[in-house]
């Protein structure tokens, strides 16, 4: 497909019947993170997730000619401080073939209006430390690196365990 300059980008989101070009989407961007290996999300379990009774986060397509070529898959946070709901945007995936388009700005500007649309006081995201094509083009945006600050992470047996602390009580 040619550069998506040449084309209007149009965003929206994803549907059911979608789930396997959302779990394709994730699957390439593992790829792209070398982090294919921690992929073990199933159709099954992101049908559940995005479009069940309780859906837990939100998915956007964005399409070049109706064809998708990119996506981002969202969820509300809150932020004590501000006292307001956030976006904060777990993963934001566009094909190769088509970087430097105006995909990737175009999903980030929906996400950006959807925020404030909502009364949204930001919309966050992390990137990796390697990653200095996508972290030239967060800043080109005006989005500011949050260095001072370190993620942590519970899964698998260390979150069982302490989950089980809780069971306890």
């Amino acid at each position: 497909m040619a550069s998506a300059a040449r084309y209007d980008v149009t965003i929206r989101p994803a549907r059911e019947d979608e789930v396997g070009v959302v779990l394709g989407f994730i699957r390439e961007l593992a790829v792209y993170e070398h982090l294919e290996h921690q992929v073990v999300a199933t159709e099954d379990g992101l049908r559940q997730s995005l479009f069940g009774p309780r859906p837990y986060a939100e998915v956007v397509l964005a399409c070049v000619q109706g064809e998708p070529v990119g996506f981002a898959l969202f969820f509300h946070n809150f932020s004590t401080f501000l006292g307001r709901p956030g976006i904060y945007l777990e993963d934001l995936f566009v094909r190769p073939e088509m970087r430097g388009g105006g995909v990737g700005r175009r999903l980030l500007e929906w996400l950006a209006a959807l925020a404030v649309e909502r009364g949204c006081g930001r919309l966050e995201w992390a990137v990796l430390d390697w990653n200095a094509p996508s972290i030239g083009f967060y800043r080109s945006l005006g989005a500011v690196a949050m260095d001072e600050w370190t993620v942590f992470r519970l899964t698998g047996d260390a979150l069982t365990k302490l989950a089980r602390g809780a069971a306890g009580q």
